[in-house]
């Protein structure tokens, strides 16, 4: 990671100051229009690095591919009771869809909104096509010893993962299916899974508002299906800002009764 933050394992009860000290600006090379009064970290994630916050309700995550071809699995646990996390099934069934953009929820295994993307450039995100393991890893790319090829980051996606969900006492049987943000997948008549290249550019990026108090954690290795005979992962931008819960007109909420439902029901758990 470059310049790390001071602030990324934040408290939910005590919030970053306005302008935390010696905090790089990442977010003005890929997040401009930001509010800079609002933003309260950035980062700038190599390919292959995996990292991890402990971010409140009320938080948008700008996520911006700064290399064409880039990929970001990402996982979410509830920071208040971690046994509920992010459910693909339950996600995919309840909004009817196969992969997710603007106006689709991120919900629980509890029938709650626990992210909602709220800006997207892109228009498909991949669900389903899970996570770089280090058998698929070598098989692809061969062994690149840190001594011998001086790699800064060569790691599976799922290494990445279980390294970070671990630091919050976690471990394999609590790693779920992620989202492949920038990545595309469609399936054929014969129901077999279709990467498709070059779908993401650099500058492409997504807004994911987070609904609930959540650990967040992510892998920015490269898709399992991508079919780059060179590891070579694109980096990613990160900026963390103050964006307020969903609102009654929001448009998450109106995009499908499903994704009422799921915000209403996390609203409930802060209700004052």
């Amino acid at each position: 990671m470059e310049h790390p933050e001071p602030l990324l394992a934040n408290s939910l009860d005590n919030p970053p100051a306005e302008h935390p000290v010696d905090s790089p600006e990442h977010w003005r090379r890929f997040a401009p229009d930001l509010d800079a009064e609002k933003v309260l970290f950035s980062e700038l994630v190599p390919g292959g690095g995996h990292w991890s916050y402990r971010l409140p309700r009320g938080v948008t995550l700008r996520i911006a591919a700064l290399d064409a071809g880039a990929n970001l699995a990402l996982v979410l646990y509830s920071a208040q009771e971690k046994l509920e996390r992010y459910n693909q099934p339950d996600s995919l069934k309840a909004q009817h869809t196969a992969h997710y953009t603007r106006g689709h929820v991120l919900m629980s295994d509890m029938g709650r909104a626990m992210a909602s993307i709220t800006a997207d450039s892109l228009g498909w995100h991949d669900p389903l096509g899970l996570l770089l393991d280090n058998r698929l890893m070598h098989e692809k790319y061969g062994d690149h010893a840190y001594q011998s090829f001086r790699n800064g980051m060569y790691r599976s996606g799922r290494d990445g993962l279980l390294i970070e969900i671990g630091k919050y006492g976690l471990a394999k049987r609590d790693l779920v299916a992620p989202v492949n943000f920038f990545s595309k997948v469609t399936v054929d008549t014969e129901g077999r899974f279709n990467f498709v290249a070059n779908h993401a550019q650099a500058g492409d990026h997504v807004d994911l508002r987070l609904d609930m108090d959540v650990l967040v954690a992510f892998s920015a290795a490269p898709h399992p299906l991508d079919p780059n005979p060179t590891y070579a992962p694109g980096k990613i931008g990160l900026a963390a800002w103050r964006s307020g819960p969903a609102p009654a007109d929001d448009y998450c909420r109106a995009f499908r009764p499903e994704c009422a439902r799921a915000l209403h029901n996390t609203d409930m758990l802060y209700l004052e």
